[in-house]
């Protein structure tokens, strides 16, 4: 099994980020809600962690529950830009209008 399809996601709804545990801490993408849209603003990581393979599984979970809760998403952070870049499955889920 990958790490993508072993990863526990927490949505916290009222911090308004989704959240996992690593080694070093907690790792987030914080969001905000605009009608049937997602909007990742942000992504905390732990000062030590540097594991941008871990952080594009992610995303990637992150981007399989946009498409189970019928979202769109738009992504405001240029690391999350580069990632819907390397990952043209996810470009469907960009809204009408949004180009990388």
């Amino acid at each position: 099994m990958d790490a993508a399809s072993t990863m526990e996601i927490k949505d916290n709804t009222f911090s308004r980020q989704f959240e996992t545990l690593v080694d070093q801490g907690l790792v987030s993408v914080e969001y905000s809600f605009q009608e049937k849209k997602i909007f990742l603003t942000k992504i905390n990581v732990p000062e030590t962690f540097e594991d941008e393979e871990f952080i594009s599984n992610f995303l990637k979970n992150i981007m399989e529950i946009a498409i189970e809760r019928k979202l769109k998403v738009v992504p405001i952070l240029p690391k999350i830009v580069v990632f819907f870049k390397k990952n043209p499955v996810y470009k469907e889920l960009l809204p009408p209008g949004i180009r990388l």
